[in-house]
């Protein structure tokens, strides 16, 4: 999808996140987990944000999320610097979430109908009962948890890992984001079912026009998913362009590092059984 004329919608401007610690020898140290960040994310684009653990990548989004303040530099929502006087809900508004551990991020004593309930709320306080299990319905059926009506009264606990991804990316959509940052959503899910994940951000995209930064250490589903591709290393962003020419033609060590630890079916010797067992 060529997105590189559309508008950009969220920033970050040569952004470090710093924290203080201490070293062996039980000196105070700072740790910058980020360093000199810049990112942009274009409407209805969606950005793989790689690196191994430690690169720095959910810390810049969390930053992006607003859970942690940068040291230094800027963010921006649709051109705007994001201030301590920015309202955290009308920020929340836009800029939504989504976790890496589907187990985790949901309450396991409510249902689906409190969960997702509770958020259009918040933010629809203006709609009543009958109109907000109207959308709950609607949000099952777009995360393609159907029918609805089967899953609005379940419990997290009864959802495979796969089906709890949905709900909390459909719990994303309840505010109408202009942007989802999804930290790692198919890491923790069987192999299998990976694939579905990322084609469903993939339809949200192209259908809600939602503009998604999808972070990962693993660049073939980045590959597979992206548009473009930011590469992260020791807390630095050490190379970005489209996805397609970054793959082909990497230009920076550990950009090709990574791409030669993916898996390569070409590679693998096929397996000889014995006829008989």
């Amino acid at each position: 999808m060529n997105t590189a004329e559309s508008p950009v919608v969220l920033a970050a401007d040569d952004v470090t996140i710093t924290f203080d610690g201490r070293d062996e020898q039980g000196r105070r140290t700072t740790v910058r987990a980020c360093d000199g960040v810049s990112l942009a994310l274009h409407a209805g684009e969606i950005v793989a944000l790689v690196g191994e653990s430690g690169s720095g990548k959910t810390t810049i989004a969390r930053a992006l999320a607003r859970i942690l303040t940068p040291s230094d530099g800027e963010i921006r929502l649709h051109g705007a610097a994001i201030t301590k006087r920015t309202k955290r809900l009308e920020y929340a508004k836009q800029v939504q979430l989504v976790y890496q551990d589907p187990f985790a991020s949901l309450n396991s004593l409510k249902t689906l109908r409190h969960i997702l309930g509770r958020v259009i709320r918040i933010h629809h306080p203006q709609l009543s009962g009958r109109d907000v299990d109207a959308r709950i319905h609607e949000l099952l059926e777009l995360v393609a948890l159907t029918p609805s009506k089967d899953y609005i009264d379940r419990y997290p606990t009864s959802l495979s890992g796969g089906q709890r991804q949905r709900v909390s990316i459909a719990r994303a959509l309840a505010v109408e984001p202009s942007v989802i940052l999804a930290d790692e959503p198919t890491s923790m899910l069987d192999v299998s079912i990976r694939l579905d994940v990322l084609n469903l951000l993939d339809r949200i995209r192209r259908e809600q026009g939602v503009s998604i930064l999808y972070i990962t250490h693993d660049i073939a589903s980045a590959r597979y998913v992206s548009d473009r591709m930011c590469v992260m290393y020791h807390g630095r962003m050490v190379e970005t362009g489209p996805t397609e020419e970054l793959i082909s033609n990497p230009q920076h060590p550990y950009t090709r590092l990574l791409l030669d630890a993916a898996p390569d079916p070409s590679r693998v010797k096929p397996t000889r059984y014995p006829q008989s067992v």
